[in-house]
């Protein structure tokens, strides 16, 4: 197979066997597969045969798995419903009742919340530290630690994880990594062949990428990840089948997008940190030949009123989420990161000023254009 991540983003997909040689993957929309006799029945329980029900197994399903492994440099790979569906699957096939997770303290709120509240009533506890002093990381592991939790580029600050040195501490301490990469996409950096065991996707963004979709995926070894696979066939996290085929056509973009929209978030980033009336970008200038991501985030001044800025944004869609292809925003306190305490919302910086701007593929000018009219409109 190439080894140039354009090329195998479009060709490193699985091949459908069969007789019917279709350009396109087909869609199996089936809730279950048929058998000829009680003995191929059986057989499929012994290894000889692919599928069964849709829940434990699909063409459509595998294909999407096999191919995000491959572009992480992964051996294996498994679809879910959404990334939270792929985090838990990965956290569950290395952690138990009475394990222990050392986790970032900057990441996602949708993660935060499940790692503190969902699974400590499972059992599991999770102390949230900062992972810029690796010190505190190394503080905080027990005899009871299982796993180190962080994300390669952190929502929605954009810290750029210092991914090898989270790996050297896990390995010096026996304890397994799971990053969520989804900000970054394998276009950006390859976190499987940077010696993160598991490495999780919300595929709902850039992986699918037409906001179409909602879908996840966890790459690994084969071992955890046939574990992972068990969590989501037993605890129903499984992805339906039509969701998997189209999540697998947005993926073969991929590459072309996060090029236009990486250029498009750093050209943006520079003409806003030259706004006087924003008061801090956040975006990783300079940290990747590739660029670093399609997302910037700003702290909009004192004299831009923050609810006048969002009625002022014109065709720049408001939303909960973030990637597709058009240029949208959100606002971390009331959506992605409400569920956090007061006081971890304050210590993390995240303040009614902040904004998380998701860069689409528009023209680079007017996607500038129509951020300094809404500031400009928005002006006290």
């Amino acid at each position: 197979m190439a080894e140039r991540f354009e090329t195998l983003v479009l060709h490193g997909t699985c091949k459908v066997k069969g007789n019917i040689k279709s350009k396109a993957a087909p869609i199996y929309q089936t809730s279950a597969f048929t058998f000829g006799d009680l003995d191929e029945l059986e057989g499929f329980y012994h290894g000889e045969g692919n599928y069964l029900y849709s829940r434990v197994g699909n063409p459509n399903t595998d294909e999407l798995g096999a191919a995000v492994a491959a572009l992480e440099g992964a051996p294996a790979g498994v679809a879910a419903s959404s990334g939270l569906s792929a985090i838990l699957a990965g956290i569950l096939a290395v952690a138990k009742n009475g394990d222990h997770i050392v986790a970032a303290e900057d990441v996602y709120g949708g993660s935060y919340h499940m790692l503190k509240a969902e699974l400590s009533g499972l059992g599991i506890e999770t102390t949230f530290v900062s992972f810029k002093d690796l010190k505190s990381i190394e503080g905080a592991i027990t005899e009871k630690t299982k796993l180190l939790y962080t994300e390669s580029i952190t929502n929605p600050f954009l810290r750029v994880e210092n991914v090898e040195e989270v790996v050297k501490i896990a390995k010096k301490h026996g304890i397994y990594t799971l990053v969520d990469n989804t900000f970054a996409t394998p276009y950006h950096c390859r976190l499987f062949l940077e010696g993160v065991d598991l490495v999780a996707h919300s595929a709902t963004k850039y992986i699918g990428g037409h906001s179409d979709v909602t879908a996840g995926v966890i790459v690994g070894g084969a071992e955890l990840i046939d574990k992972a696979r068990a969590r989501i066939v037993n605890l129903g996290l499984n992805l339906s089948p039509f969701e998997a085929w189209l999540t697998c056509r947005g993926l073969k973009t991929l590459a072309l997008r996060m090029k236009a929209q990486s250029e498009n978030a750093k050209e943006l980033a520079e003409s806003l940190r030259d706004n006087r009336n924003v008061r801090k970008v956040y975006y990783p200038f300079e940290r990747g030949e590739k660029g670093y991501g399609a997302v910037v985030t700003v702290e909009l001044g004192q004299e831009v009123d923050i609810h006048r800025f969002f009625r002022s944004l014109g065709w720049v869609k408001i939303v909960p989420t973030l990637a597709g292809v058009v240029t949208s925003v959100s606002h971390p306190l009331k959506t992605s990161h409400r569920a956090l305490p007061p006081e971890a919302q304050e210590e993390l910086g995240i303040t009614m000023s902040v904004v998380r701007i998701s860069v689409g593929i528009e023209n680079s000018g007017d996607i500038i254009g129509q951020f300094d009219k809404a500031i400009e409109m928005a002006l006290i």
